[in-house]
């Protein structure tokens, strides 16, 4: 996808010395725009638990990135599987991050120990791109909902509504969620997105909004208790959002808040879509309320808003009454039952067990 016309990634390798890793600093957008350089295991694992990179796709792949650094230094099996168990603790909710690690030892494990660095590399790059593919095959699969909303309104305008972020900088390239927004804009569907600001860590208003704007699609933020407003109106044709798990019946884990985006799309009659790639996707469980773990984040990412004064400077300021403890659960879990459908790499499939293995029948 594009900054201002030049295409990112939002993860590459460096093209000089050939083994450290890039990442862009999320923490830091949308204020400026920081290249990170990661050298170190250690270094990506803070990438990851501090957000500098977050959504699950491309935690996965940094994860991946992570393990190669590890063997560079050290390609040994005790060495690999402990940086795997390190890198593999950042985060709990996101299933890719789990998938990722699996994949790499799943090969390294069968490579002799000096063979194994080159191989990291080469199957880290391989998720990478084909997260890449899928993003954008799930861009494919989901644009016929948005020409079939442009039809329906008769070339009106077509608003689609979406929480947290799940474009292309949660990802490697393209976006789940936002992939099929991003091809019917490029084939000039007339539509425009209402980004919910996700409190408490607002990458609806501070990562969404940015990348949309830079790629020139035209937005409006709206505070999280406004979609359902919205909705009332009949100011949002459809909605779609991403996911760091889904069962294989069919609920969905993402970002708090999401839920009750799903419960206001029933009320309403709004169609309310997932956007996924498969690795996403954990066969292991069927019930998301009782089995996906949701991560308990800093209270201060609930009291305390960091943005830019009137002079230009960045200032967090506590925004809480003095005091008062709060609680900071990061995901919730929406049941498949107001999950309209899937939008993955190889489809469009009913939020269901049957559904989603009528599109991964090997998963039988």
């Amino acid at each position: 996808m594009r900054i201002d016309g030049t295409p990112y990634r939002s993860v590459w390798r460096d093209a000089e010395d050939g083994w450290s890793v890039h990442i862009l600093d999320q923490t830091r957008l949308p204020w400026s725009l920081e290249v990170l350089r990661l050298t170190t295991p250690e270094a990506a694992a803070h990438a990851i638990r501090g957000m500098q990179v977050r959504g699950a796709p491309l935690i996965g792949a940094v994860a991946a990135y992570g393990l190669c650094l590890a063997l560079r230094a050290d390609s040994t099996s005790a060495a690999m599987e402990r940086a795997a168990a390190m890198l593999g603790e950042t985060r709990p909710t996101a299933v890719n991050l789990r998938w990722a690690l699996e994949r790499m030892l799943t090969r390294l494990r069968n490579t002799a120990p000096a063979e194994r660095a080159a191989a990291a590399y080469d199957e880290a790059g391989r998720i990478a791109d084909e997260d890449a593919a899928q993003c954008e095959a799930i861009g494919r699969h989901g644009l016929p909902l948005l020409r079939e909303a442009a039809a329906r309104r008769g070339g009106q305008r077509v608003n689609v509504l979406t929480h947290c972020n799940a474009g292309w900088l949660a990802t490697v390239d393209w976006g789940t969620a936002l992939a099929p927004i991003y091809m019917a804009h490029e084939q000039g569907i007339d539509l425009h997105v209402w980004v919910d600001e996700t409190r408490p860590r607002n990458q609806g208003a501070a990562l969404t909004a940015w990348e949309l704007g830079k790629h020139g699609v035209a937005h409006t933020v709206v505070a999280d208790n406004a979609g359902g407003h919205l909705m009332q109106h009949g100011k949002v044709d459809l909605a779609i959002v991403g996911t760091d798990r889904v069962t294989r019946a069919g609920d969905v884990a993402n970002k708090i808040g999401t839920y009750l985006k799903a419960l206001a799309a029933r009320d309403n009659g709004v169609p309310f879509w997932v956007a996924l790639p498969s690795s996403t996707i954990d066969w292991r469980i069927a019930d998301g309320v009782a089995d996906i773990p949701i991560e308990e984040r800093d209270t201060a990412e609930v009291t305390q808003l960091t943005g830019r004064t009137a002079t230009g400077a960045l200032a967090t300021i506590q925004v809480t009454a003095p005091g008062s403890p709060a609680a900071n659960p990061a995901f919730d879990v929406t049941p498949a039952r107001l999950v309209s459908g899937f939008i993955t790499e190889r489809g469009r499939c009913p939020a269901s067990e049957a559904g989603l293995l009528s599109l991964f029948p090997e998963r039988r």
